[in-house]
C-alpha cells in the first residue's frame, strides 16, 4: 500500500511538470491573444501593482518635495549671498571704469585694445563631416563683416571669421585642428603670461596654450583671455580656464591646457567683433596713402 502512494505521488508530480512545461511553451508563444487565465492574472497583477503603487508614489513624492523644498532654500540662502557680492562687485567695477576713463582723459586716449562693436549674428548652416571645424553666419560683407574678426559666444571665444560673402560667412571654430589657427593669449595671474593658443585636443576637448616660457607660474583654474596684440582681436575676450600645465615635447617651454569657456558643439548664436583700434588704424594708413 505505501508503494502505491509513492509512486501515485511519483505520477502526479510527473504530470505537473509536464502540464507546467506545456503551460510555458503555450505562453512563450507568439500569439495576437492572450488566453483568459493569462488576461485574468495579468489584470489582477495590474489592479494590485495600481492599488500598491498610487500610495507608494505619494509618500516618495511627499519626502521628494520636502527634499525640494530644503534644496531650494538652500540654494537660495547662496544666490542671496552672491546676489549681494554681484552688487558689491557692480559698484567696483563701475568705480574702476571711472577711474580709468578719467586716467584716458588725462592722457588724450579714446581708444583702447578692449574696444569693439559687437555685431550679433545667426548660424544657418555646419557641415556634419568637419562640425568641429567650420559653422556659417547670417552676417557678411554688406553687414561689415571682415577676414580675421573674433567671433564670440556670451560664455567666450569661439574662433574667427575665414572668409566673407555679401550675405553670410564661415567661421573657423578654436577646435579646428588647422595649424594655421593661432591667437595670441594672456594667462591672468599676479604676473601676466603671453602664449598663442595653438592646437585642440580632441579626446580631452582641451585648447592648447603653447610657446609658454618654461619659469612661468601658472596655476590651475587660472582665466586665459586674448591679449590684443595681433593686430585682429580685442583684448580681453573670454578664451577659457587653465586645467593642466605640462612641458612641451623639447622641454624648452611650457604649454596649457585650456578647457573652453564656449560649447564648440552646441553654437546658435553669436557675435562678430569688429574691432574698434583696427579699424581706426585702417582709416589712418587710407588718409596717409
Amino acid at each position: 500500500m505505501p508503494q502505491f502512494f509513492m509512486n501515485k505521488r511519483l505520477i502526479i508530480l510527473l504530470v505537473s511538470i509536464i502540464v507546467l512545461v506545456a503551460l510555458i511553451g503555450f505562453s512563450l508563444r507568439e500569439r495576437s491573444k492572450l488566453s483568459w487565465p493569462e488576461q485574468f492574472v495579468k489584470d489582477t497583477t495590474g489592479w494590485v501593482q495600481s492599488l500598491v503603487s498610487k500610495p507608494t508614489n505619494y509618500v516618495a513624492g511627499f519626502f521628494e518635495n520636502l527634499q525640494d523644498l530644503t534644496n531650494t532654500y538652500e540654494e537660495n540662502k547662496e544666490l542671496k549671498s552672491r546676489v549681494e557680492n554681484l552688487a558689491s562687485l557692480e559698484a567696483q567695477v563701475q568705480e574702476l571704469k571711472n577711474d580709468n576713463k578719467e586716467l584716458r582723459d588725462v592722457l588724450g586716449e579714446k581708444k583702447t585694445l578692449r574696444d569693439y562693436e559687437p555685431l550679433p549674428a545667426t548660424v544657418i548652416g555646419r557641415n556634419p563631416d568637419r562640425w568641429h571645424e567650420m559653422i556659417i553666419i547670417d552676417k557678411g560683407k554688406l553687414s561689415g563683416v571682415k577676414k580675421n574678426m573674433a567671433v564670440v559666444t556670451a560664455n567666450g571665444l569661439i574662433g574667427k571669421v575665414k572668409s566673407v560673402t555679401q550675405f553670410s560667412s564661415t567661421v573657423q571654430l578654436l577646435s579646428s585642428m588647422d595649424p594655421k589657427n593661432r591667437i595670441s593669449a594672456i594667462v591672468q595671474g599676479k604676473t601676466n603670461v603671453y602664449g598663442l593658443v595653438e592646437g585642440y585636443d580632441s579626446e580631452k576637448k582641451l585648447l592648447q596654450v603653447k610657446a609658454i616660457p618654461s619659469g612661468a607660474d601658472i596655476q590651475k583654474g587660472q582665466t586665459v583671455i586674448t591679449s590684443g596684440l595681433g593686430d585682429v582681436f580685442p583684448k580681453g575676450l573670454m578664451i577659457g580656464k587653465v586645467v593642466e600645465v605640462k612641458q612641451d615635447q623639447y622641454g624648452l617651454n611650457l604649454t596649457a591646457l585650456v578647457k573652453p569657456g564656449a560649447d564648440f558643439y552646441d553654437i546658435k548664436t553669436v557675435i562678430v567683433t569688429k574691432r574698434v583700434m583696427a579699424q581706426a588704424a585702417d582709416t589712418t594708413t587710407g588718409t596717409g596713402e
